[in-house]
């Protein structure tokens, strides 16, 4: 049995508070801590504790046959695809209210697409993100006007909106087997590295309850015309492709957010997942907010290409994990959403030198299509549709 499943504990739930983990100081409205680790090659687990509230979330992620995967768990754009069209629900439905507009039967379906081309092992390979594209659909007696002037300014101010509109370049300290040594390329945080306790993820207990209901697998996403993955492709030394996924959110009539998350290219599995604020946002803290998602999103992608490089050029790594901080401006509607540079504190455990662990971390920043997406000024394109 896989890891996650072995554990015995749900994939996703609320923990108990861990006093190891607590957010950073908060510097711009709302900051989040996340830390992460792989527990294989591909399956990760996160816990996330954020300055709006005491909640802390722990989510997991794995990928699909394209990385040789087990596919019980969400891959890590997918958390980033939920938590992003959740922000710019989350916004809309903040907006709307202020300004007394009605919106029966919204649904918002965001299409996240990204590159990656080049050889790992001549060092050339590179993650790249393309614009969003959130499409609206309306009902048919909604003023389609009103609806894409409030989307336009519900985009500008959801929090997430920070990290795709500027150009920011993460910053990293890293620890390799128990040392803090100098990054070679990548920027470097002006602290020290954040430490990461051993028994974090061990003592996380869910809090009492019935979890199943935040995330839950539902067969395979349809099948299109990109599907260029096979099983392991994506371990590919030399690649040219497009990735291409799909988040669906409706708003249930308790206010939680649904997500239908769909894996165009590499093809992979539907999964359904479920996102609240936290009671410092506005929201019951049901399941995990917006923001939350995103965070856990990034870490476990930054993971996915140390494991992914380091199969590729055969030199295993024994243990990898981060603490992850962000910062970012709080949702204040019609104001635009800004972000710091994310910052990552790397903690390598390996048989080889420090400037393996070096170079792990340079390609893994290079390949990582979320730190990508955070040193790429890009939009989001916005269509609204009518629907009988």
């Amino acid at each position: 049995m896989n890891p996650l499943e072995s554990s015995g504990k749900p994939l996703f739930f609320k923990a108990l508070s861990a006093a190891d983990l607590q957010a950073p100081t908060n510097r711009n409205g709302v900051a989040i801590r996340t830390a992460a680790r792989s527990l294989s090659v591909m399956q990760k687990e996160a816990l996330i504790s954020t300055s709006l509230g005491s909640d802390l979330w722990r989510v997991s992620s794995d990928e699909g046959a394209y990385l040789d995967g087990d596919d019980v768990s969400p891959c890590p754009l997918a958390h980033m695809t939920t938590g992003m069209v959740a922000s710019f629900m989350e916004t809309t439905q903040v907006l709307a209210r202020q300004r007394g507009i009605e919106l029966p039967r919204l649904r918002l379906i965001q299409d996240n697409f990204y590159t990656m081309k080049g050889s790992a092992l001549r060092g050339t390979m590179t993650g790249g993100a393309l614009p969003v594209v959130l499409t609206a659909e309306i009902d048919s007696a909604s003023d389609r006007a009103v609806v894409e002037s409030l989307l336009r300014d519900a985009v500008d101010s959801a929090p997430v909106y920070g990290l795709i509109s500027n150009v920011l370049n993460s910053q990293f300290t890293l620890t390799h087997n128990g040392r803090e040594v100098e990054p070679a390329k990548v920027s470097r945080i002006n602290n020290s590295a954040v430490p990461l306790a051993a028994s974090l993820f061990d003592s996380a207990q869910p809090e009492s309850g019935d979890w199943s209901g935040l995330m839950r697998r539902n067969g395979m996403s349809p099948t299109t015309d990109e599907i260029t993955s096979s099983s392991g492709s994506s371990y590919a030394e030399e690649q040219s492709r497009r990735l291409h996924l799909r988040g669906i959110c409706t708003v249930r009539a308790d206010g939680i957010k649904l997500i239908e998350q769909q894996l165009f290219n590499p093809h992979g599995s539907i999964f359904h997942l479920m996102s609240d604020e936290g009671a410092g946002s506005g929201g019951e803290g049901r399941a995990p907010d917006a923001m939350s998602y995103v965070s856990a999103g990034i870490a476990f992608c930054f993971l996915t290409q140390f494991g992914r490089y380091a199969k590729i050029v055969k030199k295993p790594l024994a243990e990898y994990a981060v603490v992850q901080d962000m910062h970012f401006s709080k949702l204040i509607p019609g104001v635009s959403a800004t972000a710091d540079p994310v910052e990552t504190h790397v903690h390598l455990e390996s048989d080889q030198d420090d400037d393996f662990a070096r170079q792990a971390l340079d390609m893994s920043e290079q390949t990582c299509f979320l730190h990508a997406l955070c040193r790429t000024q890009s939009s989001v394109e916005i269509n609204v549709v009518q629907s009988d």
